[in-house]
């Protein structure tokens, strides 16, 4: 029986059959089984069943296993490390994928007007047209987002220079946002009608986000965490997604907080007091509105913006974190 469509680019992907197993393709790069083992699955892959007769790989997996025990004996980075850079591609790129088929099935089903099954077997059909723009887009993007990183890590690093004695938290403003009542809002609305509702959130946060100069750090279920350099920028970021989808049709009331303070940076995720913080205060936050500590709004007040009320938002406890003086930060109409 002939290859499927979706089996012939699934060979054009992987370069070629499968036709070694993982104790001959760690033969061929020259790297120990155990090595093989961890390479496969820091790539976030099931373990093989049986690595002597289960064929797996192929001749583009040697050649990037090749690659990866090249570097190992070069002893540029140590084998966790490595493997931790690997995690974080693998991660993104499963992540990446999965977005973009998605994106195709939901164009075939609104402008080609196919039925929900109709468009995925669409994409299995198509999804190789778009391989070359996709693919190129990624490095692109890659090589954007690098360049901005590397700004950024530049001007963190003279930061912590110069402030030593504080360890290695950095100043950030840390702002969550999220939708209210969502989880009792999608068992009561169709799949589709879901779908819109997410997206208007997710595609108007991160549009504001990224206009103001904050970045998306996650989403965490129907909220989004997010981090600006510097205080002005986080609080405008939080009141102006607040105020976009207050705008709305069809989106429920949302809330959100936003704390200056340090934090540790780890694995494309940000931890510490400032972010728990900033996670409780959104979850007792009115809809509608934004909270802040009172530390925070008194660095704002100090900055004499002319363009935000303070307004003592009482003294709630919070799980954790114990009694705190929270702050609602509502941004002044414009004109």
């Amino acid at each position: 029986m002939p290859p499927s469509t979706v089996e012939r680019y699934v060979g054009r992907l992987l370069g070629g059959s499968e036709r070694y197993t993982l104790v001959e393709a760690a033969s061929k790069a020259g790297m120990d089984e155990d090595t093989a083992r961890r390479y496969w699955l820091s790539m976030g892959f099931p373990t093989i069943a049986d690595e002597v007769t289960d064929r797996v790989f192929t001749d583009d997996d040697v050649a990037a296993m090749t690659r990866h025990q090249v570097i190992l004996n070069q002893g540029l980075i140590s084998a966790d490390s490595l493997n931790s850079l690997i995690r974080a591609e693998s991660h993104m790129s499963d992540r990446l994928v999965l977005w973009q088929h998605e994106s195709l099935v939901e164009h075939a089903e609104r402008t080609l007007g196919l039925d929900p099954i109709s468009a995925r077997y669409w994409v299995l059909d198509h999804f190789e047209d778009f391989h070359p723009y996709l693919q190129e887009q990624m490095q692109y993007s890659w090589r954007r987002h690098l360049a901005s990183l590397l700004r950024r890590s530049e001007a963190e690093v003279t930061e912590m220079d110069k402030r030593r004695d504080s360890g290695d938290q950095l100043q950030r403003a840390v702002g969550f946002v999220d939708m209210v009542a969502f989880t009792n809002r999608s068992n009561e609305i169709g799949s589709a009608e879901l779908v819109e509702l997410i997206e208007l959130f997710e595609h108007t946060c991160r549009d504001v986000i990224s206009a103001n100069g904050a970045r998306v750090v996650k989403t965490i279920g129907d909220a989004f965490l997010f981090i600006a350099d510097d205080l002005v920028t986080g609080a405008d970021t939080a009141t102006e997604i607040v105020e976009r989808l207050r705008g709305q049709r069809g989106m429920l009331p949302v809330r959100a907080s936003m704390v200056w303070g340090g934090v540790v940076s780890r694995f494309g995720d940000v931890f510490g007091p400032t972010v728990n913080l900033a996670s409780r205060l959104v979850d007792i936050s009115a809809s509608g509105s934004v909270l802040t500590d009172k530390r925070t709004a008194e660095i704002l007040r100090q900055l004499k913006l002319g363009r935000y009320t303070l307004v003592p938002a009482g003294s709630p406890d919070l799980k954790g974190l114990g009694k705190i003086e929270a702050v609602e930060l509502r941004r002044m109409p414009s004109g």
